[in-house]
């Protein structure tokens, strides 16, 4: 399927927050620049709705960056972050990501989401076949599932263009 963008086209922009966050961190030593994200992925389209899933940990910068999150479009939702007896900590949003693309696949005609977790396939697979949905990832290719790029219908590579996704 070849990948059309037209401006009349909905889309909806689902940002796994932590994912980008520590692969851009482990990768560049770097932040992302979450509004360059959302201007590309929208790319002249019609933004129905824009989605940053995001872990509270409770760190003093922590407000700041989600009114940043807020200011550049996106509406955010959290949840605290699960440590458990022993120290292990949890906190990840692929379950409600999921939830929420499938919600909104009836309204959309392509659903861009901001992940490189392989965790993703199904997802994306059954918004393809079963909903006629047009599938795109973007992430860095370094820290991206190579199945996942491959159930897309396109993937944008961060890494093609650090200057304008970094900061």
């Amino acid at each position: 399927m070849t990948l059309i963008k037209n401006k009349d086209q909905r889309v909806a922009v689902l940002v796994d927050v932590q994912n980008m966050y520590h692969s851009a961190k482990a990768l560049y030593k770097k932040r992302v620049n979450f509004k360059e994200i959302l201007k590309e992925a929208v790319a002249g389209r019609k933004l129905i709705r824009a989605i940053a899933y995001v872990v509270r940990t409770e760190t003093p910068e922590e407000k700041t960056f989600f009114e940043a999150l807020n200011k550049a479009g996106f509406e955010i939702k959290s949840k605290d972050l699960q440590v458990f007896p022993g120290g292990m900590k949890k906190g990840d949003w692929d379950v409600g990501i999921a939830i929420d693309a499938v919600k909104l696949s009836g309204q959309m005609d392509s659903i861009i989401l901001v992940a490189g977790d392989g965790d993703f396939i199904p997802l994306i697979e059954y918004l393809k076949s079963n909903k006629g949905i047009q599938t795109e990832i973007m992430a860095f290719d370094k820290s991206t599932s190579g199945k996942l790029k491959e159930a897309a219908d396109g993937f944008i590579d961060l890494e093609k263009n650090p200057r304008k996704f970094l900061i």
